[in-house]
């Protein structure tokens, strides 16, 4: 229980045929949410921290300290992850500071620099045993993997996967960043052949905007880890405005931030338990 290996929740995930919820950190009100809400559903989370929010906080340490004690001092297995980070040399600050999985964006490179990067990343992460995710869309997409109509072809994806050797793959199969309605149209068919293509976990990004029947159908499809931010925060964000708007005189603000906790720990239980239930058949596993 507490702080374990993003690996460890992974391959169980994989193992399972499930989707292994992984919910973004802006703050430590949402580290406490997030957990509260796996803690409520006995099961597993991946915590993550982006370079934005690191931004946001000044730095990665503060945040990431905040994070990891919440982690340790919880009742079920939670992973910590650096989520979208395209400076390199932040991937390395994590590994110092105990993340067990990073992601590293290489998607402004082009794909040449994206794969000698990548690749670079991935063998000093493996040397600390630490994670390593990555992000394919088409080759040269300015945008990444997740700009509108771009997909990820599966031949690249294997030839993208034997060039870095990293552990996970985000790709694009319809999802997109940031949305707030939930409306994406995922390629199933694409996510199964991506699945047959390369052998390791893949990750959906812009879960957000993506409808429950459809994040069951992309789990029984292929995919692992399920990546959520958008759609806790509005949560959060309207359990926060309905306080002040009943209550337009408070200045604490832990009366309304502990509003916004405890709605979006709610909606955290409910998409893990969905994503956990969603397994795969046993024939269609690896």
């Amino acid at each position: 229980m507490g702080l374990t290996p993003t690996r460890l929740l992974i391959d169980a995930a994989v193992a399972a045929g499930s989707g292994l919820g992984s919910f973004n950190v802006l703050h430590l009100e949402t580290a406490e949410a997030i957990v509260a809400g796996a803690e409520a559903a006995g099961l597993p989370v991946i915590l993550q921290i982006s370079q934005n929010c690191a931004a946001y906080h000044g730095a990665l340490g503060p945040i990431a300290a905040g994070v990891l004690a919440v982690a340790r001092a919880a009742e079920v297995p939670v992973a910590l992850h650096l989520d979208h980070a395209e400076d390199e040399q932040l991937v390395y600050q994590a590994f110092d500071l105990g993340f067990g999985s990073v992601m590293y964006d290489g998607a402004h490179l082009s794909f040449d620099e994206n794969v000698a990067t990548t690749r670079r990343v991935a063998g000093r992460a493996h040397a600390r045993d630490v994670f390593v995710e990555a992000e394919l869309g088409k080759v040269g997409g300015k945008d990444g993997a997740h700009a509108p109509g771009v997909r990820t072809d599966p031949e690249e994806a294997a030839a993208f996967l034997a060039a870095t050797g990293v552990d996970a793959l985000a790709v694009a199969v319809g999802s997109s960043h940031a949305m707030t309605e939930r409306a994406a149209v995922l390629d199933l068919d694409l996510i199964g052949r991506l699945k047959a293509s390369v052998a390791v976990p893949l990750v959906l990004h812009g879960s957000s905007g993506v409808p429950d029947e459809v994040l069951v159908q992309a789990v029984r499809a292929g995919m692992t880890k399920i990546n959520v931010s958008t759609h806790l925060n509005g949560f959060f964000t309207r359990a926060v405005r309905d306080v002040l708007a009943a209550q337009p005189e408070l200045v604490d603000s832990r009366r309304y931030m502990a509003a916004g906790r405890t709605a979006l720990a709610a909606e955290a239980a409910r998409l893990l338990t969905l994503l956990s239930l969603a397994a795969r058949p046993a024939e269609a596993r690896r």
